[in-house]
């Protein structure tokens, strides 16, 4: 995989068809987490919308946007050129184009940007990750900067953390402060869902999921597959499949 030099190949497959074995340790592991008043049922699809957003971080999303909300405005105004360029690159890769809202608060989709570690561009890449992904660095040249080479490169980073990890969340604060720090939480929390290993990650990357799943909901105004743990993705798919089979489909 690209995290261990791009030694495995990833293979893109439905992100909502995930499945759990009944009874397992993993519904028990989430069950502290997941709140039963936001799953979508077949009798009532008018509380679709209660999936939007995980109890545990609804009144951080709501604070971030009142807080933010100018400047996030403003982002929004120039984004129609980028997010363009993004989706077409994550949808070649089979990956959803959601994740275009991530460079929003990696850089602000600022293509020139450079944080105080050396990270350039708009997926702010580090000078060692660029290179394992394919862009060329130099004194005349930095193809971090460059919109579609970056985002083809962030692509297959995020897609090999999928690979990893099978959660966005996850995937989120790996991309921030690398898998070694996920995989140490995980370890620590016994748990793979974010709400229960998220004291366990650095401030900064736990910080960094909440501020991404707010942006998203800035932008869409609802939740998606990314901004959804694991087994919420799982039973949000479990629900979609029985209001389409009642005939009220409601989705994200």
């Amino acid at each position: 995989m690209l995290i261990s030099q791009l030694s495995k190949a990833f293979i893109a497959a439905p992100l909502l068809l995930i499945t759990v074995r009944a009874g397992s340790q993993q519904d028990l592991d989430y069950a502290s987490v997941y709140s039963e008043e936001s799953l979508v049922t077949a009798s009532d699809a008018s509380v679709a919308h209660k999936m939007v957003l995980n109890k545990h971080v609804a009144s951080y999303v709501k604070n971030y946007i009142k807080k933010n909300s100018d400047n996030l405005e403003e982002i929004k105004k120039k984004s129609d050129s980028p997010f363009k360029v993004m989706d077409d690159v994550f949808t070649s890769y089979g990956l959803p184009v959601e994740l275009k809202y991530l460079a929003v608060i990696e850089s602000e989709l600022n293509p020139r940007a450079v944080s105080p570690v050396g990270a350039v561009g708009t997926w702010q890449l580090m000078p060692e990750t660029a290179h394992i992904l394919g862009l060329k660095i130099s004194r005349k040249n930095d193809e971090r900067t460059h919109l579609r080479k970056s985002t083809v490169a962030a692509a297959k980073y995020l897609r090999d953390l999928y690979a990893e990890f099978g959660d966005w969340l996850l995937v989120m604060a790996a991309y921030n402060g690398g898998p070694a720090p996920v995989n140490a939480a995980i370890k620590k929390s016994g748990s793979r869902n974010f709400y229960n290993l998220q004291y366990f990650l650095p401030a900064e990357s736990r910080e960094h999921v909440k501020k991404y799943i707010a942006t998203h909901y800035y932008f869409e105004g609802k939740a998606g597959v990314t901004t959804l743990t694991k087994i919420e993705n799982y039973h949000y798919a479990k629900a979609v499949a029985a209001l389409e089979k009642a005939g009220a489909v409601t989705k994200l």
